[in-house]
């Protein structure tokens, strides 16, 4: 009889046991009436987490973009995704800067269609630890970051949102 506990312990154990999470994706929605929406793809990469994102909806010019505190998009205007993520408590700034919140990715640039896309590696994301973006929200603002307004980039209202899940590795 303990044997057969063990084994059914040892079994449950190995269905329990989360998966290393190597992709993720948010699924952008507009926020309002604004019409943005998109995806944003994080891999895991080389030195860090590799980002992707194709946004439509925009007007044209640079839009701030960030990984916010918590994924949820529920209130009207994207404010329950709470402020910028930032674990180590690091000063605003833009996203290759050493020293900034885990959350800034800088703009996104939208031409005269309205769509931006973006693809670079972060340095300060993770899947796992204290800069684990897993359940976090992706916010995209109607105004450009500055990089330097404490604590936000002065990047104006939210117009999209989307929650960061894991999603099946390709």
């Amino acid at each position: 009889m303990k044997l057969t506990a063990v084994v059914f312990l040892a079994a449950t154990a190995a269905v329990a046991a989360p998966a290393t999470v190597t992709k993720a994706v948010a699924v952008l929605n507009p926020v309002g009436a604004s019409g943005v929406s998109g995806t944003v793809t994080f891999s895991r990469a080389e030195g860090g987490v590799k980002v992707s994102a194709h946004i439509s909806g925009l007007g044209e010019g640079a839009h701030g973009f960030h990984i916010h505190e918590f994924g949820d998009c529920s209130a009207p205007d994207g404010t329950s995704a709470g402020g910028h993520f930032n674990p180590t408590a690091q000063p605003h700034a833009g996203p290759t800067a050493s020293s900034r919140h885990t959350g800034d990715m800088g703009n996104v640039v939208a031409g005269k269609d309205g769509t931006a896309t973006l693809e670079y590696v972060d340095t300060h994301a993770s899947f796992e630890g204290e800069s684990s973006v897993l359940g976090r929200g992706v916010i995209v603002h109607e105004k450009a970051d500055d990089m330097t307004t404490q604590p936000t980039g002065a990047a104006g209202a939210r117009v999209a949102c989307g929650v960061i899940g894991a999603a099946k590795a390709e």
